[in-house]
């Protein structure tokens, strides 16, 4: 494990245990040991389905549930605190939603490859897929692309082609604009130019998705020779020379319409309605048919949203804890922030994670005086840009320039909020703190199947489709920790470790 991980944990680690040593609660009223059902619920989903898995399918929402109102309960009744928990059901309503409508309307979607899958067909589904997430969001990727990639890969389907999909599609591929994962998209809404991640991160995408997929195409090929020389004793399988087909491609527009909606803030929950709205309008204006080739039901979409509620309902006290001590937990360097977040961002929602850390780097690297010394400049619009002295001026002047490049209908007016000046001064005087934040909140998402929203969701539906996937610790055990982990401590040795 790298010094740089050990440091960051332990760093968290401290910051907890003075709370539970004194008994004390988390500054704001809430008691640390509530993060005891989100590490519950975490340990069931990972072994249960080990232990007894009829008893987990039948059980598992009572599970879900059950944990999940043990925080509820106790902000509601005993902190009379319902600002959190509401805070958090919007929070969940977005999530379910945006997951719900873009399942419904990519089943209205049918894509048949044409002929049987290779290896090298693969990759380039993958890799297309990747691309595609930063166009369409990693959810909507993923919904459109993974029964086309199941179907391709019927008759020598591995639990690893739903795992490497799960890393490249549902996760990696999207790191690249805000539309491609939340946090992303959370971090344009705080003032991070739309394209400066695509400006600043490409070629560690590109470092990331390559080396996925040589590994890919590594057990592939095997796995594919493997099939090849049983379908010369057995026989070739059926359908392997079927004709390519597309259709139901009006929906299309109705994925649009969702990941436009996205945009939308005001009025309070019209981006949900549209996002409904455009799931019904998908399901009625789709033939029968087109819906049978897909094997559609609404069962991975009732899955994920008992698990989730679960997950979103006790990691409350947890993000409480991170939100309140993300700036005093004595994460200072580009590569403990990349394993801070990243950490957390494996197993809580990436989204918040990527805004307490960005919090925590502002307020670790911007001078409020020089923010205001800015503000000064955009009011004169750069007349005294010459004339600005001192140890920092360098620092001012690089500020002022990223106004001018990223926000220069801003500087028009002769004004810019401080918080869209502190977000220039970060990207442009200590931007390896943003890219290593921006990186490993995507790129970790991929750890665990609850990583993020597409990863349990693509799970189910290869389930219902026939595949065997691998369970929550195989999964980790498998293929993150041989695959994922040994590529992101090259990336920190590459790009993060000063």
């Amino acid at each position: 494990m790298p010094r740089s991980l050990t440091a960051t944990v332990l760093l968290i680690i401290a910051g907890v245990a003075p709370a539970r040593a004194e008994g004390a609660a988390i500054p704001g009223g809430t008691s640390p040991f509530l993060i005891a059902p989100f590490l519950l619920l975490l340990t069931a989903i990972a072994l249960m389905p080990f232990v007894n898995r009829r008893w987990w399918e039948r059980k598992y929402p009572l599970v879900c549930l059950g944990l999940g109102a043990i925080p509820v309960c106790y902000y509601l009744l005993i902190l009379h605190d319902p600002s959190r928990v509401l805070e958090t059901g919007r929070d969940y309503l977005g999530f379910i939603t945006l997951i719900g409508s873009l399942f419904v309307v990519a089943g209205g979607i049918h894509i048949r490859t044409r002929g049987e899958s290779t290896p090298t067909s693969n990759a380039m589904l993958l890799a297309i897929g990747a691309v595609a997430s930063n166009v369409l969001g990693t959810t909507g990727a993923s919904m459109i692309l993974i029964r086309p990639f199941l179907a391709a890969n019927q008759h020598r389907m591995k639990g690893f082609h739903v795992v490497f999909f799960i890393f490249v599609v549902s996760n990696i591929g999207g790191a690249l604009s805000p539309i491609g994962d939340p946090p992303l998209f959370l971090g344009y809404l705080k003032g991070v130019p739309f394209f400066w991640v695509l400006e600043n991160v490409w070629y560690i995408w590109i470092i990331a998705i390559a080396a996925i997929l040589i590994v890919f195409l590594a057990l592939d090929r095997r796995s594919f020779m493997s099939y090849k020389s049983r379908e010369g004793a057995i026989g070739p399988a059926p359908d392997t020379h079927i004709k390519g087909e597309i259709s139901g491609l009006h929906n299309l527009f109705f994925v649009g319409v969702i990941l436009s909606s996205l945009l939308i803030e005001r009025p309070l929950y019209l981006r949900e309605v549209l996002m409904v709205l455009s799931a019904a309008a998908s399901y009625l204006t789709t033939g029968k048919e087109i819906h049978r080739k897909n094997e559609f039901n609404l069962l991975p979409v009732r899955e994920v949203a008992i698990i989730f509620l679960g997950i979103f309902a006790t990691m409350v006290p947890a993000l409480e804890w991170l939100e309140l001590n993300a700036s005093h937990i004595g994460i200072k360097t580009p590569g403990q922030f990349y394993w801070g977040t990243g950490a957390l961002s494996s197993v809580l929602d990436n989204a918040p994670t990527y805004l307490n850390f960005l919090s925590a780097s502002i307020g670790l690297l911007v001078d409020p005086k020089l923010v205001s010394q800015v503000q000064h400049l955009v009011s004169t619009q750069g007349a005294d840009l010459a004339s600005v002295g001192g140890a920092h001026a360098e620092e001012i002047q690089n500020t002022f320039v990223a106004l001018v490049k990223y926000h220069s209908g801003l500087l028009a007016t002769g004004s810019a909020p401080p918080e869209t000046i502190k977000i220039c001064y970060l990207i442009a005087n200590h931007g390896i703190y943003l890219k290593a934040i921006s990186s490993a909140a995507v790129f970790f998402g991929a750890v665990t199947y609850i990583g993020n929203g597409p990863n349990f969701m693509v799970k189910s539906i290869a389930e219902r489709s026939g595949a065997k996937t691998p369970s929550f610790a195989g999964y980790v055990l498998r293929y993150s920790i041989p695959i994922l982990v040994p590529l992101f401590v090259t990336l920190w040795l590459l790009f993060f470790r000063g």
